[in-house]
């Protein structure tokens, strides 16, 4: 065996399959799409080089930054969501009655499709009949809020079923780590006379910061490249109070048949996504993580 990986021609021979598939699936279409950028091409007809044009307009374009500026806010709201998700896996971790049953009640979101989600949260969200709206007239409301309709709430109505969407899949990576924990450590401190808010804050939240961290990353960067919900559910309407960067560059290119500048706006989320993610890593880059 040993022979064998100290074989240069063998280990190339296994890693050329999988880098092939990466080159073929991530950087050709990423390198496709910056050129693509600087071109005039609606997609089908004869493309014409334009140079940094597209990339220019983008940054002027303000329908551009306010689709951005949702995208970020989507971010900040993912972030803080996971506060709660947290909270709901400390107390899932801690032994609690019906633990196992909350766990596959909040798996559930996981299991369905975007689309799914979308059409389920459209009819909550009807005004006539939604299950919302029909309770907001149970409570005496005789005007409820039209949620898909209105500028001033839409996006923020649209952020609910996002965050309920993923609220499984955070929940499950954190109690995962929780449960990583040596009972030792906790039953320790517990004799010692610690709370259970004690334990949580000192022991349990330091031995998972990396697991936070990691999580942290992936809220951020899932929501400056959310698409699918959003686009099923209102489209980015209405009057683009709804719209982020990826449903305005698919809208660019698949709807107005701006494809050059569409493939513009994509290459330019990739590069503030990929800044982004360098300036979190930094800010919570830490010299030493806790062992256990």
């Amino acid at each position: 065996m040993n022979k064998v990986m100290s074989n240069k021609l063998i280990i190339a021979m296994y890693i050329f399959p999988a880098l092939m598939l990466i080159a073929v699936l991530i950087f050709i279409p990423l390198i496709l799409t910056g050129y693509y950028g600087l071109m005039d091409w609606d997609g089908i007809g004869q493309m014409e080089f334009i140079g940094l044009e597209n990339y220019i307009n983008a940054l002027q374009d303000g329908l551009f930054w306010e689709s951005a500026f949702h995208s970020f806010l989507l971010a900040l709201f993912s972030t803080l969501s996971l506060i709660i998700y947290l909270a709901v896996s400390l107390i899932l971790a801690s032994k609690i009655k019906g633990a196992d049953l909350l766990r596959k009640i909040y798996l559930i979101p996981m299991l369905l499709s975007s689309v799914a989600i979308a059409q389920l949260w459209i009819k909550v969200y009807n005004p006539s009949n939604g299950m919302l709206n029909s309770l907001l007239r149970g409570i005496g409301i005789d005007s409820p809020p039209a949620w898909l309709s209105d500028p001033n709430i839409v996006l923020y109505a649209i952020f609910v079923p996002i965050l309920w969407q993923y609220a499984g899949f955070y929940i499950l990576i954190y109690y995962a780590a929780l449960k990583n924990i040596p009972e030792s450590l906790t039953e320790a401190a517990r004799i010692d006379g610690a709370s259970a808010l004690q334990i949580a804050y000192k022991i349990k939240l330091p031995l998972i910061m990396g697991v936070i961290k990691v999580t942290i990353v992936l809220a951020i960067v899932g929501s400056l490249k959310y698409f699918d919900l959003i686009y099923v559910m209102t489209g980015g309407g209405p009057n683009g109070a709804s719209e982020v960067m990826a449903s305005y560059m698919y809208k660019l290119a698949f709807t107005s048949n701006e494809f050059g500048y569409g493939s513009a706006i994509g290459f330019l989320l990739l590069i503030i996504t990929l800044i982004v993610t360098v300036i979190i890593r930094k800010l919570t880059a830490t010299k030493e993580e806790i062992q256990y």
